[in-house]
This record gives structure tokens, sequence and C-alpha cells, in this order.
């Protein structure tokens, strides 16, 4: 996989302020603003997405039960259905803040919306997000490094390899989040109370330990500095998918640009467990 199919495209990136209501981010969105979704609509679920004909629906979905560590589903809809139960209203084709459309594995755009690269066979999976679990981070003490460096969250391809579906296979994609020492037992319980936005990390320290060479080289997203004393915390990501996609090379797929989610009208407490 080469590098420019990983990283997160800057261009046409408009700077906008966060809102705090899921209609709003949406609309913001659909009328033109790019940002990461980071710090949008606290205390609101968001999701990633990915787009797949019918004939590669099955696989799919089978793929992310096989994997519901970085593939949780919160929603799969009917073929060429462009709403969600998860906010009503709301169209997946133009209210996410940017896109990417595949081809045979390929990176070959990432547009603001896809209404004109939509198709009838399209099976949309809407898959939860470690950004709905920041909130609760944030509520237990534990900082945000990336939000407070203005920068989208790091996210990289790792050496484990996901259970197959039929044609579908690839690596684990994490996200990272810097955690200090003394915090790192909260981060680990707080987030496990959340297995349907990715739960509890699957690894902390040493990056390489799995496959990761260079933490200032994130696959996707931006690089976020370590403060003294902090511990790097790897969860399972949602861009897992993207990765399978360029390695199992469906003919189309659409999915979100990494960072820049669904932002939905569910609760985040709605994915809490006692």
């Amino acid at each position: 996989m080469s590098r420019t199919a990983h990283e997160s495209s800057q261009v046409g990136e408009t700077a906008a302020v966060p809102v705090s209501r899921p209609d709003e981010a949406r609309a913001r969105f659909r009328a033109g603003a790019t940002a990461p979704t980071t710090g949008w609509a606290p205390g609101f679920t968001q999701a990633n997405l990915i787009s797949v004909p019918r004939d590669w629906a099955y696989d799919v979905l089978l793929f992310c039960q096989r994997n519901p560590k970085p593939c949780p589903v919160l929603d799969v809809t009917d073929a060429g259905e462009t709403a969600t139960v998860l906010a009503p209203g709301a169209d997946l084709r133009t209210d996410l803040p940017a896109y990417r459309v595949w081809e045979h594995g390929e990176l070959v755009e990432e547009p603001a919306e896809v209404t004109g690269r939509w198709r009838e066979d399209l099976v949309t999976f809407l898959i939860g997000c470690s950004f709905t679990f920041e909130w609760a981070l944030a509520d237990a003490g534990v900082p945000l490094r990336h939000l407070d460096q203005g920068r989208n969250v790091a996210m990289y391809v790792t050496d484990r390899r996901c259970r197959p579906a039929g044609q579908m296979h690839g690596p684990m994609v994490v996200s990272m989040r810097p955690v200090p020492a003394d915090l790192l037992e909260t981060a680990v319980t707080t987030t496990g109370r959340m297995p349907a936005v990715h739960g509890a990390p699957v690894h902390s320290g040493d990056p390489s330990l799995i496959g990761i060479a260079d933490l200032d080289r994130p696959d996707f997203g931006d690089a976020i500095e370590l403060q003294s004393g902090d511990v790097p915390v790897f969860w399972a990501c949602g861009v897992t998918p993207q990765a399978a996609v360029m390695a199992s090379r469906p003919p189309f797929a659409i999915t979100h640009a990494p960072g820049r989610m669904f932002v939905t009208d569910v609760r985040d407490d709605q994915y809490l467990v006692a």
C-alpha cells in the first residue's frame, strides 16, 4: 500500500469551528466544511462509513462480525439507501466532511460529497468510531493531546491481520492517543465500557510490537506530540475496512476520509455498558 493512499488529503480543507448539535454539524459539512470531526457535537456518536456493491456486502458484514474490535457495526442500510436510523433526515452522500472513492483498491478521488458517484446497488455500513469515547476520557480526566494540539488523531496500519471473510482481508488499523502513565488504567477502564465504539485499547507502550516503525509517520491523520510521562495507547480503528479495501480490491467502494466521520443523533451514553 502506498503512502499516498494512506495519507489524509489536506487539499481544499476549510477551517471550521466545531458546533455542539449533530444536525448543525451535518449542515456545515453539507455546505462544504471539510474539517476533522474530533471535537464536534460532543456527547453524540460518530461513525465510520463504507459503501460497497451488494455482491460484496455479505463479505463485508462477515468481515465486521469476525473482527468486532476494529469494525463494530452500528447500522447497515438496504441497497441504494442514502438514509440511516442513526440520524433521520440525514443524507449519507453529502453529510460527511469528506469521502474517498475507490476503484479496484486504488484511491481515485477524495470529494466533499458523492451524489454523482452513488450507485443503486451500494450497501452502506456505519461502524463505531473512537471519537465517541473521547468525551468519556475527558470527563475521566484523561487529556486529549490531539485536540490540545489542534490535530487529527494519528492512525497506523499494524502487522496484526484481521480474520478474513470471503474476499475481504487485510491488516488492523489503530488510532493512537498519548496517555499519562498514571492515567493508563483509567483510560482502559473508561473505554472498555464502550465496546460498540472499539472498547478498550488493543496495545499500549512499544509501537514496534504491533509493527509500527515510527510514531511520527502515521499512515492516516496527523502525528501527535507526546508529553513527558506519556505512554502511546492504541485502540482498534474503524479505518480498518479501508485497509481491507486496499488489500482486497473490490471493483468499487466509497468510504469516509480518515478522521472525517458521520455525526449521528445517537447519544454516546446509549453505547455505555455497566
